[in-house]
């Protein structure tokens, strides 16, 4: 099968999660495939993405892909904000997890949740630069996009302290603790930072990239974070190819090259497979994921600790053998033939998995399992899906990078967390 046809295919099936997993009546999303998966917030973020993507590759008619965006859109607009615990959100943000096939209120005692609620706005921000159209429902969608994004209070979020807090709940208030560390959090800080209604000062970008820590490993230099999609996420809107901010024009570098030197990591620690979990040079990618249970196994006469779903990362762990197949495909952007390499051999290892063109949370070749193979995670996670879509189709087209390279939002937030060069 040629490359494109194969990508067709994976990025098809993809997407049809959204197509399965989307109450029709409120647009919310399933955060997975599971009976009881309440519907997850960033992952309606990324739905709301892909409609951009089904539009322009004819999954969708255009006028069925904005009708859909506009429940999504409608529905946030009309829940409840409030400090009660039982509503949707507050303060312009939402709950992590929401109700989606009752209420959409919010669910299993959920944090408000930050990052969660600005990769939500990735995805309305999206919409509102997709549907330009002069019809009554894409106009809609515009005027929805800059109303829900200016009532986000970014700058409550930080609790008064110089970064932004990781959540808060209406029990307990905000938690203790903020970003540290390089993470997904960029959108976040680029989002708040160009509110034009409650934006975080600079200062606060600034604080939390102090906290960053630079690593030399496997003779590479690099902005350190051990899970792959760490050094996805953002990218899936944001075209960091060549534009610096201050910490990466010290370094020499680029965000999008860092991510690069992150996968050239995960593949020598594949190839050099230290815990001896079956990995190799066609085999890599640990990030967040399902995992095939909590606690110890026997492995071929000895015991191995396996997890549930964590984060997992090279080379400091944690690492328990589990692969996560969709975040080796969204590094297409990155390293293209060596993701399209291990791809192929995760298709010949699983040729089931060719009945969706769905790609598994995780799997893994020493925990115990229906066969020889090992284990495989049951079902799908939504943003395994959504990252699939967007950047196999920034791999494709640069679609959803140019759209959000015209976003005024994405625009200023760069610009005013210190980003210059290339298309900036």
């Amino acid at each position: 099968m040629r490359d494109d046809e194969l990508l067709d295919r994976l990025q098809r099936g993809a997407f049809d999660y959204f197509v399965d997993a989307t109450n029709p009546d409120n647009g919310l999303v399933a955060d997975t495939s599971r009976g009881a998966s309440p519907a997850s917030i960033a992952v309606v973020g990324f739905g709301l993405s892909v409609l951009a993507v089904a539009a322009e590759r004819g999954w969708l008619a255009r006028a069925d892909a904005a009708a859909r965006a506009l429940v999504t859109l409608r529905f946030f607009a009309s829940s409840p904000q409030s400090p009660d615990p039982a509503a949707t959100g507050y303060r312009g943000f939402y709950y992590h997890f929401l109700d989606h096939r009752g209420t959409g209120r919010r669910a299993w005692h959920s944090e408000l949740s930050p990052i969660d609620t600005a990769l939500l706005f990735a995805g309305v921000l999206t919409a509102g630069a997709y549907f330009t159209a002069d019809t009554a429902d894409e106009k809609e969608i515009r005027a929805l996009s800059r109303d829900l994004y200016g009532r986000v209070d970014w700058d409550w979020a930080r609790n008064g302290k110089a970064t932004l807090a990781q959540g808060w709940k209406p029990e307990s208030g905000f938690y203790h603790y903020g970003w540290e560390g390089y993470s997904e959090a960029s959108i976040l800080y680029v989002l708040a930072l160009a509110s034009p209604t409650h934006p975080v000062p600079a200062a606060s970008h600034t604080a939390w990239s102090e906290t960053y820590q630079w690593e030399h490993i496997y003779g590479s230099d690099l902005l350190y974070a051990g899970p792959l999609f760490v050094h996805q996420f953002s990218h899936a809107w944001i075209d960091f190819r060549e534009i610096k901010d201050a910490f990466m024009r010290e370094k020499g570098s680029d965000y999008f090259e860092n991510s690069r030197r992150a996968i050239d990591v995960q593949r020598e620690y594949a190839r050099r497979d230290p815990k001896q979990c079956g990995y190799g040079v066609d085999c890599w990618g640990l990030s967040a994921g399902d995992g095939p249970g909590s606690g110890t196994k026997p492995e071929h006469g000895r015991e191995r600790l396996f997890f549930n779903y964590t984060a997992r990362g090279v080379p400091f762990g944690p690492d328990d053998g589990t692969i996560c197949p969709a975040a080796v495909l969204a590094s297409l952007p990155f390293a293209p033939a060596q993701a399209l390499s291990a791809v192929r051999h995760f298709l010949e290892l699983h040729p089931e998995w060719t009945n969706t063109w769905r790609l598994p949370s995780g799997f893994n070749r020493v925990a115990p399992g229906p066969d020889e193979r090992g284990w495989v995670s049951e079902g799908f996670f939504g943003l395994d899906q959504g990252l699939v879509v967007l950047m196999i189709e920034n791999h494709r087209s640069g679609l959803i990078w140019r759209l959000m390279r015209e976003c005024a939002p994405i625009r200023t937030g760069l610009q005013r967390a210190g980003f210059e060069g290339g298309w900036l």
